[in-house]
């Protein structure tokens, strides 16, 4: 995004976790399955079963209490956002 002279806020889902609303937002704006909001190393350190968290409900609660385990970063641009895995997915919004 830099390097097309883009403007964008950071936020730390670590230090400033996602809320309720937030969560539920990105879920409306990601194309995809709810789990793919869910970062697969970082929840396979939680010893849980990922196919409990196929619903939007099920996810938002599990990122609310774990919020580590957020697939990141989301870039959201209007009424589209995109898991930015690798960097160059950003793009798809951009273009």
């Amino acid at each position: 995004m830099r390097d097309r002279d883009v403007e964008f806020d950071v936020i730390s889902y670590l230090e400033t976790p996602a809320t309720e609303s937030e969560l539920r937002k990105f879920l409306e704006l990601l194309d995809g399955e709810p789990k793919d909001l869910i970062h697969p190393g970082s929840f396979d350190d939680l010893g849980r079963n990922i196919d409990d968290y196929n619903t939007a409900d099920a996810l938002v609660g599990l990122l609310l209490e774990h919020p580590q385990v957020m697939n990141r970063p989301v870039c959201i641009r209007g009424d589209r956002a995109v898991i930015a895995r690798p960097a160059e997915l950003v793009n798809t919004l951009l273009d």
